[in-house]
């Protein structure tokens, strides 16, 4: 007990560096707090002999409620009403998201003589951006009120919801497919969508439950009721092998409409920043900085090409919002961050036969998400001067 309590106090002091350090420099507490995570953990603390925090379950149980109240407050500022109002324009600027970025990741990974199952494997983690790192950014950086945040967030609803069907289908073809991989597709297919609807449908018509759930004048017990019902969903979305990101989302749109919205955000982000900050730490705990030198010609290919892809797509799909070229550029930026996902698709190609997948894929993505998180946000925080190296774009009929 003493030594987990010792780890945990150790966990924070670091964050709270990171995020002085943050202040100091004028630069996103993200990429600081996973490389304060890499410092802090076995294979840099721990090489040097010193005090480090292992990677172990109690830390893996904070980091998985980072994601889930990121992904809570996100569906908060996106209503079902909102969602279904939208749904062309997501699913054509969700498309084109695809479209770009699949191909581009696994054409990369044919091109280094990776098998199809490898290169397909690599598209998806180069394609899903990150909706815990851009979320974060958007509520820090005070986008999420901006119009460039709703095809941003478009996106990230139409990711979320296609890398459902995509790991059930990469895992089946990670695992040697064959008929029993077909009918495991199939029952993760139906159990997902299954759980997504039933999902859907009290998020439609449960605003009555979730307006009475939170009708209680105590602040504890206010935030008591509300992590009792959105992470339960979460976990239960996970033992089914559902994305506990997607049904936090959907949960948090169903509090939206609950008239509780702004005393949600008032009395509980504090609560997400700081498991949030655990997760990004959590991260950077896994991390093996001496493995990355090994994909290092790899990793900057990707890099080149896959961050003005994701740019192109964003922007695109920011038109497709008819909105001006300068906050469509500011979309693009926006998708660059990728993170959680990405370490998902990882972990599963971790499990396969070949050493591609179980050593050089995990450790590639690592150094992709490290790079690409802090790359992104310095891109989104640094976007008018993106615009001024890209031809000086200015705001048409913008403030």
């Amino acid at each position: 007990m003493a030594a987990g309590l010792l780890e945990l106090g150790q966990v924070f002091a670091v964050l709270a560096l990171a995020g002085a350090v943050a202040l100091r420099i004028g630069l996103s507490v993200i990429p600081l707090y996973v490389v304060g995570g890499m410092a802090a953990g076995p294979f840099v603390a721990g090489r040097s002999g010193l005090p480090y925090v292992p990677n172990g379950e109690l830390l893996a149980v904070f980091a998985e409620v980072g994601i889930v109240l990121l992904l809570f407050f996100l569906g908060l500022e996106f209503s079902l009403d909102r969602l279904l109002e939208a749904r062309s324009r997501i699913s054509r600027a969700g498309v084109i998201d695809a479209a770009v970025n699949l191909p581009l990741g696994i054409a990369i990974g044919l091109a280094l003589g990776w098998s199809v199952v490898e290169a397909l494997l690599l598209g998806g983690i180069v394609y899903i951006s990150s909706s815990a790192i851009i979320t974060k950014s958007l509520i820090d950086m005070g986008w999420i009120a901006n119009d460039e945040a709703d095809p941003i967030l478009g996106t990230l609803v139409f990711e979320d919801l296609f890398i459902a069907v995509y790991l059930a289908v990469v895992a089946s073809l990670v695992l040697g497919g064959g008929g029993n991989g077909i009918d495991g597709v199939g029952r993760s297919l139906a159990i997902a969508f299954g759980f997504l609807g039933l999902l859907f449908v009290v998020v439609q018509y449960g605003t009555g439950f979730f307006a009475r759930v939170l009708d209680v004048s105590d602040s504890e017990s206010f935030v008591l009721r509300t992590l009792a019902v959105v992470v339960p969903v979460a976990g239960l979305a996970l033992a089914l092998g559902v994305s506990e990101a997607v049904a936090a989302f959907f949960v948090g749109m169903g509090f939206s409409t609950s008239g509780h919205r702004e005393r949600i955000e008032r009395q509980l982000t504090s609560v997400r920043d700081v498991f949030a900050a655990v997760f990004f730490f959590w991260i950077g705990v896994g991390t093996d900085p001496l493995a990355l030198g090994a994909v290092a010609v790899p990793l900057a290919a990707a890099v080149v090409l896959t961050t003005p892809s994701k740019v192109l797509s964003g922007y695109l799909g920011g038109r497709v919002y008819d909105l001006s070229k300068h906050r469509s550029l500011r979309a693009g930026l926006g998708l660059v961050p990728r993170g959680e996902f990405s370490l998902v698709i990882a972990a599963l190609a971790a499990g396969g036969s070949t050493p591609v997948m179980r050593e050089t894929i995990p450790a590639l993505t690592v150094g992709y998400v490290l790079v690409m998180g802090t790359l992104g946000t310095v891109l989104m925080q640094r976007s008018e001067a993106v615009e001024g190296v890209l031809g000086r774009i200015r705001p048409i009929g913008d403030s």
